[in-house]
């Protein structure tokens, strides 16, 4: 089977809205040309289990271009863009297996179709393809010379496997890169996430109360862009460090047993399990949003809030309204998944360059490196990350300044001083 999708037909709208991605994403195009040259994925199959979105099919260009063939799923069932799927599969001849709002049976189904093609190098967005050959027998990753990993998430399951010694291939762990989660982390899933709240919902966040669990790189940027939207910001933090920074940064700063009493909006995005619980759903006042920014739905507890209501409604597009049993009323967005998917387009292609930047060459990388490589958790080379930022620079038109011969050998000295 070459495609699973919605509909082939909707490859013209898909290719437009890809064009305008590409225009937006200089780094890899210049990656995509270098490819096209030299060649370096030649002869190599890849699956990829990654929200397919626009800027996903630019990075499946370039993999394209390096001499790969392509197989892709996604990583969430809520976060596909079906015009893209449709002319990845119409126009370049991507094994695409992804349909918006698929149910579970379907979504482990395509990653199975994915699969199919016995990869060499895996591309993952939350762990779920690296899972499922793992879950597997042994034959499957035979000829598997390594793979990435593009979420905070992916990165701490896959740790937790190579920690137990059961991680049978190495994983670079693009998420970690510096051009990855400081920007992508921060500003893509910063604006994203109040993109989809605002899509979802046409709710004004000026003045109202908006409670983000976590503090990590996600978390300040949705706290950030609320705040820019006039929001008044709670935080909920377990580590102490960052709870810190939140209070430096001029935030509240109270447990989400508070926060639930004074919240009008709330954001998880912590990568954890059951963050919003039943306790906390029965003190929320009426008329409060739930939102999920973190990879998988399970940081809420959606089974507890179904056992405290007395109905349910689908009252917008990605809007759930409970009814509490005291008729208070809790609106659930995007079926607790990635609302900056599910309702809206996921992060800005600019910022998605960077990330996808990262996959491609640490996929080169892989293809050049891997009989040096362990089965072990890596970081992004130091020299790929800095490349990318050089490049992004480049493209943005920004100088930087460079070391004299004097200043490297001061910083490299112990001998000068006062």
């Amino acid at each position: 089977m070459k495609y699973d999708i919605k509909d082939i037909k909707l490859a013209k709208k898909g290719a437009l809205r890809i064009e305008w991605a590409r225009n937006n994403m200089p780094v890899l195009k210049l990656i995509f040309e270098r490819f096209k040259k030299e060649r370096p994925l030649k002869n190599l199959k890849i699956a990829c289990c990654l929200h397919v979105t626009t800027e996903t099919a630019a990075l499946m260009e370039a993999l394209k271009a390096g001499g790969a063939t392509v197989a892709l799923c996604a990583s969430n069932p809520l976060s596909t863009q079906d015009d893209v799927a449709a002319s990845l599969a119409a126009h370049l001849g991507i094994l695409v297996f992804s349909v918006k709002g698929e149910d579970t049976k379907r979504y482990y189904r395509h990653i199975e179709s994915a699969l199919a093609m016995k990869p060499e190098i895996t591309m993952d967005d939350g762990a779920d393809l690296v899972s499922t050959i793992h879950r597997r027998s042994q034959t499957l990753h035979g000829n598997i010379i390594g793979g990435t990993e593009e979420t905070t998430t992916g990165v701490i399951r896959l740790k937790a496997l190579a920690k137990e010694g059961k991680l049978r291939y190495p994983i670079i762990a693009v998420n970690d890169a510096q051009t990855k989660h400081l920007f992508d982390n921060r500003y893509g899933t910063g604006q994203s996430t109040i993109d989809g709240i605002i899509r979802a919902t046409n709710k004004l966040l000026a003045g109202a109360t908006v409670v983000v669990c976590g503090y990590g790189w996600c978390g300040r940027g949705v706290a950030m862009r609320a705040k820019g939207m006039g929001a008044k910001v709670i935080v909920s933090e377990v580590d102490p460090l960052r709870a810190l920074e939140a209070t430096m940064d001029g935030y509240r700063v109270m447990p989400i047993n508070e926060a639930a009493r004074q919240g009008e909006v709330f954001v998880t995005v912590t990568g954890d399990t059951h963050i919003i619980r039943g306790r906390h759903f029965v003190s929320m006042k009426d008329g409060a949003i739930i939102a999920n920014a973190g990879h998988f739905n399970v940081e809420l507890d959606i089974p507890a809030l179904e056992k405290l209501s007395r109905g349910k409604k689908r009252i917008r597009d990605f809007v759930d309204e409970y009814i509490l049993k005291d008729g208070r009323k809790i609106y659930l967005l995007g079926e607790g998944r990635l609302i900056n998917l599910a309702s809206a387009e996921g992060h800005p292609a600019q910022v998605m360059d960077m990330s996808f930047a990262n996959q491609a060459l640490s996929a080169e990388y892989l293809a050049k490196m891997h009989r040096t490589l362990g089965r072990k958790v890596y970081g992004v080379p130091e020299a790929i990350d800095k490349n990318i930022a050089r490049l992004k620079l480049k493209s943005m038109g920004i100088k930087i300044d460079t070391l004299t011969k004097e200043q490297r050998n001061y910083l490299s000295s112990w001998e000068l001083g006062t």
